[in-house]
Order: C-alpha cells, then sequence, then structure tokens
C-alpha cells in the first residue's frame, strides 16, 4: 500500500511533468534552470502536442497567457454559460413557450416530444439568429481568431449586435423599470449595459409568449365548451369531452395547416 509521503511525491512529480514544457528534439535538460528559461530556450516546433491558450491580456506569465488550470475553468464555465446564452439572449424563449402553448392546447402533453419542441426551436433560432450571428463572426470572431483584435475588445464588439436584436424586442417600459432599479440616470440606448438589457428582454420575451399563447388557446377552448355542451344536451354526462374534443381539435388544427401558422406568425413576430 502506497504510502502518504508516496502519494505526495507522486503528485508533485505529475505536477511538474505536466507543468513543465517538452524538451525541443536533441535539447539537453540543464539542471536548476527555470522552466521559463528552457521555454524560452527551446522554442515551439511543429511537432509539439496542442495547447489551448486563451489570451486575457493578463499580467504575471510570459506573453500574457493564463496557468493551464485557469485555462481549463475558463472553458468549463463558457460550456455551462453557454445554454444559458441561447436561452436568454436569443429568439429561443418566445419559439419554445409557445410552441409548448400548442401542444397543451391541442391537448396531447407528449406529441409532440420535448425533443421534438427544443429541437425545432433551436432551428427555428438558427435561422432567425442567423444575420446577428454572421455579423458577430464578422466584426468580432473573424477579427480575434486573426489576432487585429484582444479578447476584451471582441466581446465588446460581438455584444452589439446582440444588443440590437435584444432592443428591438424589448418593451420601453421594462428598459426604464431595469434602468430605475438598477439605479442609472438617463442613459443613451448605444450605452445601456447588457446587465439591464438582458432580463429586460427575457421579461418582455415572456410577456409576449404568453399572449400568443392566449390567442392559440382561444379556438381550442370554443371547440371544448361546444363538446361539453352538446354532450350535457344529449345526457352523455359520463362520457369524458376530452375524448371527443381531442379528434375535433386535431382535425382543426390540421385543415387549417396550423404548424404553419404557428411558425409563421413566430417569424413575422421577430420583423424587425
Amino acid at each position: 500500500m502506497i504510502s502518504l509521503r508516496r502519494w505526495c511525491l507522486l503528485a508533485a512529480l505529475l505536477v511538474a511533468t505536466l507543468g513543465a514544457p517538452p524538451l525541443a528534439p536533441g535539447a539537453t535538460a540543464v539542471p536548476g534552470a527555470s522552466p521559463a528559461g528552457a521555454a524560452a530556450a527551446a522554442p515551439a516546433k511543429a511537432g509539439d502536442p496542442f495547447r489551448l491558450n486563451i489570451g486575457l491580456e493578463g499580467a504575471g506569465q510570459a506573453g500574457g497567457q493564463v496557468s493551464v488550470a485557469v485555462q481549463i475553468v475558463i472553458v468549463m464555465t463558457l460550456l455551462s454559460v453557454a445554454p444559458s446564452i441561447v436561452l436568454l439572449m436569443t429568439s429561443f424563449t418566445r419559439i419554445v413557450i409557445v410552441l409548448g402553448f400548442v401542444r397543451t392546447a391541442l391537448g396531447t402533453p407528449s406529441a409532440p416530444s420535448n425533443q421534438i419542441i427544443v429541437g425545432l426551436s433551436l432551428f427555428l433560432t438558427f435561422f432567425l439568429m442567423g444575420p446577428v450571428f454572421d455579423r458577430v463572426q464578422q466584426e468580432a470572431l473573424n477579427p480575434y481568431l486573426d489576432g487585429r483584435i484582444t479578447s476584451l475588445e471582441a466581446m465588446d464588439k460581438a455584444s452589439v449586435p446582440l444588443k440590437g436584436f435584444m432592443l428591438k424586442q424589448t418593451r420601453s417600459r421594462d428598459v426604464e423599470y431595469f434602468l430605475e432599479l438598477g439605479g442609472y440616470g438617463p442613459t443613451a440606448v448605444k450605452d445601456l449595459p447588457m446587465r439591464v438589457v438582458i432580463p429586460a428582454f427575457v421579461i418582455s420575451e415572456l410577456q409576449t409568449s404568453f399572449q400568443m399563447g392566449f390567442l392559440l388557446f382561444l379556438p381550442f377552448l370554443v371547440i371544448d365548451f361546444l363538446v361539453s355542451t352538446v354532450l350535457m344536451a344529449l345526457g352523455m354526462m359520463m362520457m369524458p369531452p376530452t375524448v371527443v374534443a381531442l379528434p375535433l381539435k386535431l382535425l382543426l388544427f390540421v385543415l387549417v395547416d396550423g404548424w404553419h401558422l404557428v411558425v409563421k406568425s413566430l417569424v413575422q413576430s421577430f420583423a424587425p
């Protein structure tokens, strides 16, 4: 059984091995030389293993790079935050809520399934957000990958198209409310911080999606009333109204080409 001291030595050896840069072919390790000096003396070759470097223009290491541990933390944080960004800063919220209302109004809680609803919402989001994503790529991502701008400048440039999209769909009263809540004075539209724009956009999207859901429920609610009234008039009080209303709802939805109308309404609701 390995003792505690051996475990500590093994851990220290692994950290030193991972943290030290690989020696170039033909190079000789110099006792007492620092890893930074060895890295400077042995430049990276084409055959070196792949390295992940996220430039944050920080200080403390050569070339403004951060340590491997910090890089891993940043990448894992970005991966965990990415779904929230997709949900809260794009058209996904309104689309998935409205499609969920359609399924509930039809009275079919399992058809279409959650995977289909979310998948259709994602593809519609990519379709609607295409021009915004193209602007982000042209104005922020490509210059950053070419090394013409820093990561902070890329983030500032990428936020401009997203902010413009969100403000077009946001009610002014929601923006004013969060400005007042945050203690901001009169602020120009271009100077609005993202911490104000994002929650105002989410509240506006929830309000709009629930309004569209109410309008979707009305025709199906009329069918439920008619079916219930007819069954009561015929004395068939033991017959569940949903059993008779469901085929009628599906028939009406198919005859009017419901999915086309719903998707068309969703796409047109994001028109500038």
